[in-house]
Parts: C-alpha cells; structure tokens; sequence
C-alpha cells in the first residue's frame, strides 16, 4: 500500500536506497544538504524534494535518515530545521545511518515521550549493495514499529531483522565492522605473502575460496586488491568513523578489541598514504610502499 516516505541524507547509500523505495510505488519527498544531489535525484526518481529536513517530514507516515555521523544525525532529528519539529504522531522514523547506540536510545526515548515510533537500522552490503536494492538491516527498537515498518524497509534490503531493543541495530553494526576489519587484514596479509611467494593468487584464491577460508571479502575483493584497485565501496574514511565507535563501546562494555585497535592504525596508515576515499580492502597498499 502506498504511503508518504520522507528521506532524509542522498549520499553514496541514500540516493539508491531512496530511489528503490520510490519504485515501491511510495510518495517519496527527498532533502539532502547539497540541494544539488536531490535535483539530481527528483530528475532520476519519481518524488518531491524540500529545503529542511522539517518540512520534508511533514505528513510523511515513514521518516527515513541517512546521514554522517551522531552530530549529523542530531541535526537533521533534534535540530532547528529538524524531522522531530513536525513529526507527526503515529509515524515511524527509521535511521539507517551507522551511528552510537548512545543516540539511538536517545531518539528512542525522544519517540516513546512524542507518540512516534523510532528504529535505529543501520546497513551492510556497501554502495553494490544500496545499488541493487540488497542491503542487510540490523534492527533496534520496537516489533510493533518494525512491524509498521518492515515493507519499506524491504523496498532496499535482502536480509533485515529486529535484533533486540534500541540501540540493537547499531551494536550489532559495531560487531559487523569488528568482524570486517579482522577478515581484510587477514586476505590483505595472504595476497601479499602469496604474490611475495611466487604464487598466481588468482588462481590460489580459486581454490581457497572454496574451502574454510571463503569470506564476502575474499569473493569480492581479491581480485581488485592485487590489480592495486581501490575504488570499490565503503571508504577508509568511514571505517575509521565506524571502527571509533565500537571501540568507544567496547571502553563501555568491558570488551577487548586488539586486534580492531591494531587495523585502526593500520587504516590510518592507508590516510596518510593519501586513500581516505580508498575502500577498505587497500589495507593491503601497506604492503606495496
């Protein structure tokens, strides 16, 4: 059933996430900071566009935010042009930007207090995933708001779940890039050692690949990784905003991250390298200097 859809931050993820929900058949009103991008996309997409986040949410069913980082997020939600200055009651606001649990919970409350449903619901799959509509949700807060919500989210997604209470989405996305950065130091240390070796790895990654050491970074990665190509997907830049999050969680929690701790430097190395805008896999260019 079609419904009124605001989206809120049309960068390299939220412009096709965007774009997808419109070809579910939803009214979509777009705004984006550069108002630039949401020309571009109203051109591409069928659907609206405002000048604030506020009047972008007003009489919109499902508000939708895809945005940098917590002080961005706070902007668009709490702030003076913000989506919560005309949300309306009964509405569900659905955050798909990789943000703290902190903020999450904070909005969660803001919500419950202001009659609106809240799910924090960042994304994995990158810009190939948010382009072919395949992305993997993980989902905090509500069943009833996710339940309310989950067809929307569908339009961009090929695997969602609700994970637990506010701010389960983005635990659980600090656990997703926990994961990766152990996984691209990994294959970054075997292509070398094995190119360092006199081995074709093309052919090496053939047949490992098949085996016990098969991962998504492996599959879609190797091959651009010993071309020395970079341009891929999820930047350095944002995985170091990524991977500081989950460390200042695991200072909260108890939890030990050496290994997480150890790729972050090594990522920064990759910055000082100049590959900011690099994607994740050039850990292995550490190797090449």
């Amino acid at each position: 059933m079609s419904c009124n859809v605001a989206f809120i931050g049309l960068g390299v993820m939220g412009y096709p996430m965007a774009g997808y929900i419109s070809k579910g058949g939803h009214n979509v009103t777009v705004f984006n900071r550069t108002a630039s991008k949401a020309d571009k996309w109203i051109s591409e997409y069928k659907g609206t566009k405002t000048d604030t986040p506020a009047k972008a949410a007003a009489g919109a069913d499902y508000i939708f935010t895809c945005v940098g980082n917590d002080n961005d997020l706070r902007e668009v939600t709490f702030g003076e042009n913000g989506i919560f200055k005309t949300i309306k009651k009964d509405a569900v606001y659905i955050d798909n930007t990789t943000a703290s649990a902190t903020i999450a919970r904070e909005i969660y409350n803001y919500a419950k207090k202001n009659g609106f449903g809240a799910l924090d619901a960042p994304v994995s799959g990158g810009q190939a995933g948010a382009e072919n509509g395949a992305l993997t949700v993980m989902i905090g807060g509500d069943q009833a708001d996710f339940d309310k919500a989950k067809d929307k989210i569908d339009c961009y997604s090929k695997k969602m779940k609700l994970l637990g209470p506010a701010g389960s989405g983005q635990l659980a996305k600090m656990v997703n890039q926990i994961c990766i950065a152990g996984l691209v130091q990994g294959l970054s240390e075997g292509i070398n050692f094995g190119m360092k070796a006199g081995l074709k790895m093309e052919d090496v990654i053939e047949v490992i690949s098949k085996g016990a050491a098969q991962s998504w970074q492996m599959e879609n990665r190797y091959k651009t990784m010993i071309d020395d190509k970079f341009d891929f997907g999820f930047a350095v830049d944002w995985m170091r905003k990524d991977l500081k999050i989950a460390m200042e969680e695991a200072r909260n929690n108890g939890s030990l991250l050496p290994v997480t701790e150890l790729v972050d430097k090594f990522y920064g190395e990759v910055q000082g390298m100049g590959g900011n805008r690099w994607d994740t896999s050039s850990l292995i260019k550490r190797f090449r200097k």
